[in-house]
């Protein structure tokens, strides 16, 4: 298996070449091995490949050639000692989340999360005895203060979806570290381009591969990464009894938007910041947020963190969300959907969509107004894209 981690090849070569396992035919393109399960050549090859005792394959739910060289090249973009995929983002957050505790544990969360992240830790882990509290991810103090003996475990996104919100990792890493308890980091907004959690202090890095890694709107994935004692104590046991596995399809459609990922993201990101620049003074807006403008509210930590901004915007559109809801509606280029880091521009509403089942004060504790407008800007030509929506604005 080609790996060029560590070597001084750079990042937008290891996406194109890290992890390709070829087989005799000596294909270019990575092979697609649609299968479920492997055939042993003796009985006795197959005991000593259940006991870990012999290399190769048993089961696609367990591993894959093709799965196998997506997590490789992932683990190689975020220099992760391993990685895991799974069939989601939620998957991988959830088996995430759920590996690392047991009754009577205790886990601390931003409040700016995503909605089905959430769910989980506020809803789903308290089920099965394991409590949650929620703090101002931004208010170091409040992490400190939420620490109990039985705290075990951390989780947070950064930048928050939708608000924007940039909260520190080596602060909060450091801060879990201190209580014994690990911490897991959402990394979807900033990319693995962008971002990198696990030299920041992290202890788990997960992404919802549906978004900018295939970034074509074609399959659903996911990845957790981390150290290989982490993955291996952790999360691979979780995985291989419980199942929410990838498909070798989907690994391999993954795997060829990863060669294209750099290309992408460096495009859209360079659109948004245009239209955020062209559009942060439009009459018609409460409000802009975007992570690569020296007036958002964290610019110097976004520096420290972050060696680019976004292909995400935040639109606070004035008048709440009849006005929001004129403007999403007036947009004839920019498609209206709840997905992100797509190669078309799309627009959602958060709080009628992604965000609606929380009550208007939990909104707005996650910095989710009634005209808050999540705009995920793609790869058309970014003077087509402001022409959209100014007139667009001029609706609302």
């Amino acid at each position: 298996m080609t790996d060029h981690h560590g070597t001084d090849y750079r990042i937008e070569t290891r996406l194109v070449h890290d992890g390709q396992l070829r087989t005799p035919f000596g294909e270019t393109s990575e092979a697609l091995f649609i299968t479920q399960g492997f055939v042993y050549e003796s009985a006795e090859s197959a005991e000593r490949r259940f006991l870990n005792e012999e290399p190769g394959y048993s089961y696609s739910r367990y591993s894959n050639p093709t799965i196998d060289m997506f997590e490789q090249r992932m683990a190689s973009l975020e220099g992760a000692e391993t990685a895991r995929a799974t069939a989601s983002g939620m998957a991988a957050v959830t088996a995430a989340m759920v590996s690392q505790v047991q009754a009577g544990d205790h886990v601390v969360a931003a409040r700016g999360l995503f909605g089905s992240c959430r769910w989980v830790v506020e809803d789903l882990l308290p089920r099965f005895g394991v409590a949650c509290t929620l703090v101002d991810g931004m208010d170091m103090d409040a992490w400190r203060n939420a620490v109990r003996p039985q705290t075990k475990a951390f989780l947070l996104e950064t930048p928050s979806n939708p608000s924007l919100q940039i909260i520190d990792i080596a602060a909060v890493a450091q801060i879990a570290h201190e209580a014994g308890a690990t911490l897991t980091v959402d990394n979807v907004f900033a990319t693995p381009l962008y971002q990198k959690p696990l030299a920041l202090g992290a202890d788990c890095v997960v992404y919802s591969a549906t978004k900018h890694i295939d970034g074509q709107g074609r399959c659903l994935g996911g990845v957790i990464l981390g150290s290989t004692e982490f993955i291996e104590n952790k999360v691979q046991q979780f995985l291989r009894m419980t199942g929410p596995s990838i498909s070798p399809f989907n690994a391999w459609v993954l795997l060829k938007g990863l060669e294209t990922l750099s290309l992408r993201v460096e495009r859209q990101t360079a659109n948004a910041g245009f239209l955020a620049d062209s559009l942060h003074d439009h009459p018609k807006l409460q409000g802009l947020t975007y992570p690569g403008r020296a007036d958002h509210p964290q610019a110097e930590l976004i520096r420290r963190q972050m060696s680019g901004g976004s292909t995400m915007v935040a639109l606070d559109v004035k008048g709440g969300k009849d006005s929001a809801f004129r403007f999403m509606n007036a947009l004839r280029l920019i498609g209206i959907s709840n997905n992100l880091g797509d190669a078309k521009s799309l627009v959602t509403h958060p709080a009628t969509t992604t965000h609606q089942r929380f009550a208007p004060e939990l909104r707005a504790e996650m910095g989710i107004s009634d005209g808050l407008v999540r705009l995920s800007v793609g790869l058309e030509h970014r003077d087509d894209l402001l022409a959209d929506l100014v007139s667009a604005l001029e609706s609302a």
